[in-house]
């Protein structure tokens, strides 16, 4: 269960660790190139405007006069990014145009044009790193258009660090959250298997002691031929038979819900069929029964089953009514609703165990019911059914009287 638990847990997890990586590289990447493709805009536009001689902006970005080094007629297109012009005679630097409002220009921009001159690759487009290179630049004709990345290497790289912080916070959060996730997804897998050891565990109990008699007996009949010894093996054996027939039940019970045979039918018949036979069992035992069966109640429902589902509510109520208790049987419609009641006076359910009845194997009184040949299974068989039927089955204890209510929709 450990095991099934922790490849959950890292399912889950890998799966939101991918998702959180892609969306971050995608944001990442889509800056990248949104950045990436303006600079190469503002390069090759500005290389075009001055291949066409347009050196004059659209409109008038202020009334500063042009740079002293300036040749006069000749004004510089200011740009909202750092940029600069390197103009060429001889392929050597003739002067450098700023177009940007300040009027200063890097002494790194004239190495930087010397280092390109030096490389002789003319007509070239250089973007670079954007996380690391300080400029980009293009190189055609006499001239070369530089480009400051200082702006946007800082902003990549903040968006990058945030990211990576979110990443981690993500990954912080996800290993809290899918621990909880798997261990909510576990629970109803580990009741289940819980449920299936116990089972197993139970059913090996129950069959261990009819087994250890028969064996016993058959050993005690090689030296001593006495009847009893095979009446011991004939009553054990028919012990196992009942309990395995009832987990037979059970089992096929569990699985059948989507393939059972439906049909409708005359409940109150079906009732009236299955309590007539118990009737002299109630009288041998002294006990006192009254029944209100409502005619004509149409149920669509699976007949055997159902005639099962009120033998084992009334076999139960038998069995744990007192010594001259009464019994009352009823089957109404209630509004859009089937209701079957079946009290009787007698053994209380212990407060806090109205649930754990319709579990298999639980019994209240385990030497008694072992005694009697009651293994626990038939409450659990009758839930089922009821599961099966899509209703709900509940019982309580109140004065003396328990109930068991089973409320099928119509």
């Amino acid at each position: 269960m450990k095991k099934l638990k922790t490849k959950i847990f890292f399912t889950i997890f890998t799966i939101l660790t991918i998702s959180m990586i892609s969306i971050l590289v995608i944001y990442n990447s889509t800056n990248y190139i949104r950045e990436k493709n303006s600079i190469k805009d503002n390069l090759s536009k500005m290389i075009t405007e001055k291949r066409d001689g347009e050196h004059e902006p659209p409109e008038k970005k202020d009334d500063r006069e042009s740079p002293p080094d300036m040749p006069e007629g000749e004004n510089p297109r200011f740009m909202d990014v750092f940029m600069y012009t390197v103009i060429l005679e001889d392929e050597k630097i003739d002067k450098i145009i700023s177009h940007t409002k300040d009027e200063t220009t890097p002494n790194e921009i004239q190495t930087l044009a010397n280092t390109i001159l030096k490389k002789k690759n003319k007509n070239s487009l250089v973007i670079g790193n954007l996380y690391l290179e300080k400029y980009s630049y293009h190189y055609q004709n006499n001239q070369i258009i530089i480009i400051d990345n200082s702006e946007v290497n800082e902003k990549l790289r903040i968006d990058l660090l945030v990211s990576i912080i979110v990443f981690f916070l993500f990954e912080g959060i996800s290993f809290v959250v899918c621990n909880e996730i798997s261990k909510w997804i576990i629970q109803p897998v580990e009741a289940s298997f819980n449920k299936q050891k116990q089972f197993i565990a139970d059913a090996s109990h129950e069959l261990k002691t009819p087994l250890s008699v028969i064996m016993a007996s058959a050993d005690a009949m090689e030296s001593d031929h006495d009847q009893k010894w095979l009446h011991n093996i004939q009553s054990e054996s028919n012990r196992m038979s009942d309990l395995i027939k009832e987990l037979l039940d059970l089992a096929k019970l569990e699985n059948e819900e989507s393939s059972l045979s439906m049909e409708e039918n005359n409940l109150s018949k079906l009732v009236e069929m299955s309590i007539l036979p118990l009737e002299s069992l109630i009288y041998e035992k002294n006990l006192t029964f009254h029944y209100d069966i409502e005619d004509h109640i149409k149920f669509t429902c699976n007949s055997s089953e159902m005639k099962q589902l009120i033998t084992i509510l009334m076999d139960n109520a038998i069995k744990h009514c007192k010594s001259k208790g009464k019994i009352y049987f009823s089957c109404k419609v209630d509004g859009s609703n089937i209701l079957i009641e079946v009290r009787n006076e007698g053994d209380a359910i212990p407060k806090g165990e109205e649930e754990k009845i319709f579990e298999r194997f639980y019994r209240v009184d385990q030497a008694r019911n072992r005694n009697e040949n009651r293994y626990g299974l038939g409450l659990a068989i009758a839930k089922r059914i009821v599961v099966n039927h899509h209703g709900k089955i509940k019982a309580h204890s109140r004065d003396g009287v328990t109930t068991f209510s089973v409320t099928f929709k119509k």
